[in-house]
């Protein structure tokens, strides 16, 4: 492609590409409700894991064998909700700091491990710190 005359270039209008960032924008702004529900749901869940509840952070915390301890379907909707979040942002290129630190505390297993009430402390220690 050619240009006859530099009179196209002038022409040539960035403006043109403003809907797709709008539509991002709208986009993240359609989210919003369900980012609040998420962070509702999870200093709620924090507050009880803090307390002492266990599951928050894997399915598997809270299976102890013996059947002492049931299921936290709360836990498990927001673990949902997190990944689905996160899913959902990344499409856009975009990132909620406190989904993915959740994600990442949900990562960790192993024996050296902080306990999930002491983890649950620390992170609401450090949302509340951020506010």
């Amino acid at each position: 492609m050619t240009w006859q005359d530099d009179s196209e270039l002038e022409h040539y209008q960035p403006e043109q590409y403003e809907p797709q960032q709008q539509e991002q924008e709208s986009a993240k702004s359609q989210l919003q409700p369900l980012i609040q529900v998420f962070r509702e749901g999870l200093i709620a869940c924090l507050e009880e894991c803090a307390s002492g509840r266990k599951g928050l952070f894997s399915d598997f915390a809270h299976l102890s064998g013996d059947g002492s301890e049931t299921a936290w379907p709360e836990a498990a909707k927001i673990r949902e909700l997190a990944f689905a979040l996160q899913s959902i942002l990344a499409q856009s290129e975009e990132q909620d700091k406190l989904c993915d630190q959740f994600l990442d505390l949900c990562s960790i297993h192993g024996e050296n491990d902080p306990g999930e009430p002491k983890l649950a402390r620390a992170f609401l220690a450090e949302i509340s710190g951020g506010r």
